[in-house]
């Protein structure tokens, strides 16, 4: 399967939060790599998107699209650091 970088997340992370969250430092649960979410590896998962650590390649994030809501799951991030 192929996927897209994690620059895919800037629309639905936007819906979220108010800054650019593909600058933001993510820490994997699993390897401990710290890097942006924009070296993420995005897949097309339908009805939604599955986000892997670019080093380990475990899930870090969950994104789910329904008629009225967006549903992230995070638990593969034991930390995410917003840029100022």
């Amino acid at each position: 399967m192929t996927h897209l970088d994690g620059n895919a997340l800037a629309g639905p992370l936007s819906e979220v939060f108010r800054d650019d969250m593909t600058t933001a430092l993510g820490r994997c649960a699993s390897c401990g790599d710290v890097s942006v979410l924009a070296e993420a590896l995005v897949y097309d998962a339908a009805p939604g998107w599955a986000v892997r650590c670019h080093a380990c390649g475990d899930v870090l994030m969950t994104f789910v699209r329904t008629l009225d809501r967006l549903r992230i799951d995070m638990r593969g991030l034991t930390a995410l650091e917003i840029p100022s």
